[in-house]
């Protein structure tokens, strides 16, 4: 099977190229700057603002599966307007489509969500991850949609590089105590993707972890897991900043991870405190 990951260079993509090369799939890949060091997958530049480029890449590659995990955070042209070329192209090959979507399409308002909320965003990314949902469900009726949360994993993601920075006070920053997530591992997300990805499901799917846990607690159990001092970690009220987006927000996963054989597991299962990294698995 011919598996394409758009976005194969960023940390989400990173991971499912991983895994697609692992389980032997014939693995093809994009990127916007430059290609991602997993071995074993064919790259290809793609800049997913331009609609013919994208229908010449998914048209060259050909494949079975096409996984929109691309990111432009804010900007419309990208995270809407390319996710709707991806879905023309993947609709006009006939591939099937798992498109990667946020907790962001929601303000927080009702505070628990599961997969049949609507979507009511309040920030410029939540509103571009709505839009691209929608046409995504419209266009591709067999499509898969798959909402997730604050992804962490090995290190190296910007919430964990940030606990990093500040325990090291290299960075200046707080912690909110009152911005509330649903933490989920980049390697459960992942190989639950590609379950869902490969099966015959459609329609809406909630990929988070069961904990919800506030950035400084999440970030408190990162300092213990990976040998910092968390005594110093700062912490503050995000109610009491300007920044925009919602506080307490719980994507509810269960009804998704009822259909699941991949288990989800919370933060606090794979970020312990002894200091011992929790191996997926796989």
């Amino acid at each position: 099977m011919t598996v394409l990951v758009i976005g194969g260079s960023g940390f989400v993509g990173t991971e499912l190229v991983r895994q697609a090369v692992a389980e032997g799939h014939d693995t093809a890949a994009t990127f916007a700057s430059r290609p991602g060091s997993a071995s074993g997958a064919t790259w290809h530049p793609l800049d997913i603002k331009d609609p013919r480029h994208v229908a010449a890449v998914i048209a060259d590659v050909g494949p079975t599966v096409v996984v929109n995990a691309s990111s432009g955070q804010s900007d419309w042209a990208v995270t809407a307007d390319g996710a709707i070329h991806v879905a023309l192209a993947a609709a006009e090959q006939g591939c099937r489509l798992a498109h990667v979507s946020s907790d962001a399409v929601f303000s927080g308002a009702r505070v628990r969500y599961d997969e049949s909320s609507l979507p009511d965003p309040i920030t410029p990314y939540g509103a571009a991850k709505a839009a691209a949902e929608t046409v995504v469900r419209l266009m591709i009726p067999g499509a898969v949609v798959a909402r997730t949360s604050l992804i962490l994993g090995h290190g190296r993601s910007p919430h964990e590089r940030m606990v990093h920075a500040l325990a090291a006070r290299t960075r200046r920053g707080v912690l909110f105590t009152d911005d509330i997530r649903c933490p989920v591992h980049v390697e459960d997300l992942a190989t639950a993707l590609w379950e869902i990805a490969l099966s015959d499901a459609v329609g809406m799917f909630h990929l988070a972890g069961p904990d919800a846990l506030s950035r400084y607690d999440l970030g408190v159990l990162i300092a213990r897991n990976q040998g910092l001092d968390a005594a110093v970690l700062p912490a503050g009220r995000r109610a009491d900043t300007k920044l925009p987006g919602a506080l307490d927000l719980r994507l509810d996963s269960r009804g998704t991870q009822e259909r699941l054989r991949t288990r989800i597991r919370g933060a606090r299962e794979f970020l312990r405190d002894d200091g011992r990294p929790v191996r997926g698995p796989w």
